[in-house]
């Protein structure tokens, strides 16, 4: 149990240390063969790309995890704990609405490439791993939209503050 505890605290923190390793890493060595050998390869561009791709993804997911999206909460400053947390169960419904669908709507571009069999032009790798970004980022954005959803719930009923995450500026 201690180990799903842990996946569950740090999984995008991890997630997004790998995949922003591996885009700098890349593109370190992309720039000095290029600087220095005069050579590029297509990999490489691809999979900086694809990094940041998922490094979006997976950043969605725990800004919505921490409660660090972008939003404009001037209102709440004013308004009771039971208000708060009535107003923040309502974003995270629509939230989760519009992520519901934009899910079901990813797996239909991962479909069409599994279908087809599309390939990407340097790495000559199905694009499906790479185009599962979206579909997979959702899923955590789901996944923490409900905990969320539970947590403001038990905010609600034990009339505690609700969460309101880290503020970028005070």
């Amino acid at each position: 149990m201690d180990i799903l505890r842990r996946i569950d605290r740090d999984a995008e923190r991890w997630l997004l240390l790998t995949f922003y390793v591996m885009l700098v890493a890349t593109m370190a060595v992309e720039v000095i063969r290029r600087e220095l050998f005069s050579y590029s390869s297509i990999w490489g561009e691809e999979i900086v790309r694809y990094s940041f791709i998922y490094l979006a993804w997976i950043g969605a997911a725990a800004a919505v995890k921490e409660r660090a999206h972008i939003r404009i909460d001037v209102i709440m400053h004013y308004l009771p704990p039971r208000a708060k947390a009535l107003l923040y169960i309502f974003g995270d419904l629509v939230m989760l609405a519009v992520a519901i669908i934009a899910l079901y709507w990813s797996f239909e571009t991962v479909h069409v490439s599994a279908k087809f069999g599309s390939v990407t032009d340097g790495l000559r790798v199905s694009k499906v791993w790479f185009l599962m970004a979206v579909p997979v980022g959702f899923t955590l954005i789901i996944w923490r939209l409900l905990q969320s959803f539970m947590r403001d719930l038990r905010s609600l009923r034990d009339g505690t503050p609700v969460f309101q995450g880290d503020t970028l500026f005070d």
